[in-house]
């Protein structure tokens, strides 16, 4: 196979009437497959239900350092599933909020109070400020898009790099005040898979804000995700925000959803302590205590950070060969014809692959005149607008293997269809 772009038009004429067959082929066999979100797969769900399930044997299972999760009481959430985050990542305790089963809720919901109530540096709530604006490295996680777009902020897109955003980008936006927050996913970044350099972790804490509130959104949903090779250490953000004079900056967030059961799993944040206290006399309004019988039951189950890394092992064994599946069918089908790039990470869970500009939106068209779903274009930017219409997030861990094999076949022959008709028109 040759690039389409050294080819004669009747090369790419001829080449479109055999792409068109086998996508013709392929709507025949009227296919129903989903690679639209990051959900583990049925096999991985096995790995975990009759473990977790089954670990409370006696009534006093139920009791953790004295207190009965059955009961109310512990806003901030068991001590022992504080300790377990803390272990997990890299924090102390007493700064981790253990809550339900939902990150994204805690993302949304500290957003919420810094636009009702402000945060521990806020001036006044940010619903009385005349314009908030939010930096968003692109591409990132839709849903973090959607909580700002909600609230009304004006997103400024900063292109990711290599070693995360592009620091330079990010330093001279925060001179503006009404810059309030960035969002971030530093570790396999959604759906780049990168992860911050220590040098962009260092500068994201250090650097001179105009908002005297200014807040990473430090979404650290993969922290313990690897599918290839071992586990990666990563700095601890809350200490280098405080170590370079800025405690409270910063506020992570994680959950065990990819690690035990999405939607049942617990989610967590974690922040300076006078920060932590802010939020908890906020959120003691709304909530008497979060689910402490799930909270025991994580703990029970996953015990420590060396047996949790364990489990993840067992996940990545089940994750990589779909990985591998991807990019295999990549290297194969459409690296010779040069009308697409892609990224190969080594954990998270996603591939972020960038089609030829102005064809991503009419390969996914495509996909799903073929019965492949997958996430829709522009989903990666604010407001979803790709700008150049190229980025595509492939989601390889829901289907089994063999199906992922068909997908990615659809895919394929789509990028092609829609390449041609770019070149063609």
């Amino acid at each position: 196979m040759s690039a389409y772009a050294a080819r004669s038009r009747q090369e790419l004429l001829d080449e479109q009437e055999e792409v068109c067959r086998e996508l013709d082929r392929l709507r025949d066999r009227k296919l129903k497959l989903n690679m639209a979100r990051g959900k583990p797969g049925k096999a991985q769900l096995d790995l975990v239900s009759e473990g977790l399930m089954h670990v409370f044997q006696t009534p006093e299972d139920y009791v953790s350092d004295g207190i009965d999760c059955r009961n109310y009481g512990e806003l901030a959430g068991l001590p022992a599933a504080r300790r377990l985050f803390a272990e997990l990542l890299g924090c102390r305790p007493e700064q981790v909020f253990a809550g339900g089963n939902s990150s994204l809720q805690l993302m949304y919901d500290t957003v919420a109070k810094a636009y009702t109530h402000g945060l521990v540096h806020s001036p006044r709530p940010w619903c009385r400020e005349e314009k908030v604006k939010w930096l968003c490295p692109v591409p990132g996680y839709d849903r973090h898009f959607k909580i700002t777009e909600s609230f009304g902020f004006s997103m400024i897109a900063i292109p990711m790099t290599e070693d995360g955003p592009d620091m330079d980008a990010v330093e001279a936006a925060v001179r503006d005040p009404q810059v309030k927050g960035m969002w971030n996913v530093p570790k396999y970044s959604n759906p780049d898979g990168i992860i911050y350099s220590e040098e962009t972790v260092r500068r994201l804490a250090a650097m001179k804000t105009a908002a005297p509130d200014f807040l990473l959104m430090w979404d650290n949903a993969y922290c313990i995700h690897e599918f290839e090779g071992d586990f990666v250490p990563f700095p601890d953000i809350l200490a280098e925000c405080a170590k370079a004079g800025n405690p409270d900056r910063a506020i992570e967030f994680a959950s065990t959803s990819k690690v035990t059961l999405p939607g049942a799993g617990v989610a967590c944040f974690a922040a300076s302590e006078t920060m932590l206290d802010h939020l908890k006399k906020l959120m003691g309004v709304q909530v008497i205590s979060f689910d402490k019988v799930n909270q025991q039951r994580h703990v029970l189950y996953l015990k420590d950070k060396a047996h949790t890394l364990e489990l993840m092992r067992r996940h990545a064994a089940v994750l990589a060969p779909k990985f591998r599946c991807v990019t295999d069918a990549l290297d194969r089908q459409i690296a010779p014809l040069e009308i697409a790039s892609w990224r190969r990470p080594k954990g998270g869970y996603f591939v972020s692959l960038n089609a030829m500009p102005g064809t991503a939106r009419r390969t996914l068209e495509l996909c799903a005149e073929c019965g492949v779903t997958m996430t829709g274009a522009g989903a990666a930017f604010p407001y979803g607008m790709d700008p150049l219409d190229s980025n595509i997030r492939i989601a390889p861990s829901l289907p089994p293997l063999e199906e992922l094999e068909t997908a990615m076949e659809v895919l394929c022959a789509c990028l092609k269809r829609a390449a041609l008709e770019k070149l063609l028109k």
